[in-house]
């Protein structure tokens, strides 16, 4: 089972990932990755993304990285899991592309798949969508060490990434499913493990 983990800044799915990797390993062989990232490669191209002292990277050269990473990942470490009959947690896939460039960056929802189209063939059985007003993920991540590129956009854009993911939402109901991310973790947390549960 694929199963990916979507939200804004501070929506606390780093943690969520990790605790739930931790009960379903209890029953099932399971691996944890993120994006961009999760094999060498990839790592590689998301430092070129994210890290700010690559300054002038283009919205489409962004947009065409991270749809590289992402075949990287998929052949290096999703698919391989998955034909061992895995379950694979991932933080973020292609919705994150979706709600980043296509909506807040004004690429469009054609470009963005079009580029992705390797991604579309493997799409995730379920996705966990932690819904977050920005402000309040962006004051939760206030005190973080190091700032991304994407950490350092303006509310404006991260309000513009909400609305792109419950556009998103709306479109695929059937795979993801939307948490309010005001709850506690502990309540977050038992939702997902609930409806992973149903759907194994």
């Amino acid at each position: 089972m694929f199963i990916t983990f979507e939200g804004g800044e501070g929506t606390g799915k780093t943690t969520l990932i990790k605790d739930v990797a931790e009960i379903l390993s209890q029953d099932h062989d399971v691996i944890t990755s993120r994006e961009p990232g999760g094999s060498m490669i990839a790592e590689a191209i998301r430092d070129v993304i994210l890290n700010p002292k690559y300054k002038g990277v283009t919205p489409y050269t962004e947009a065409l990285l991270l749809a590289a990473a992402r075949a990287q990942h998929l052949d290096e470490i999703i698919l391989p899991a998955l034909n061992e009959n895995k379950i694979v947690l991932c933080d973020r896939y292609l919705d994150s592309s979706l709600a980043y460039q296509a909506y807040a960056r004004d690429l469009g929802l054609e470009f963005v798949l079009n580029i992705n189209q390797y991604a579309t063939y493997h799409m995730p059985n379920l996705t966990f969508y932690i819904d977050l007003d920005p402000r309040v993920g962006m004051a939760r991540i206030s005190n973080r060490d190091k700032y991304d590129r994407l950490d350092q956009e303006t509310v404006l854009f991260h309000q513009k990434v909400r609305d792109g993911y419950l556009k998103i939402a709306s479109m695929y109901p059937n795979r993801i499913v939307t948490i309010d991310g005001t709850q506690t973790i502990e309540n977050i947390k038992s939702q997902i493990i609930a409806k992973i549960r149903e759907n194994l």
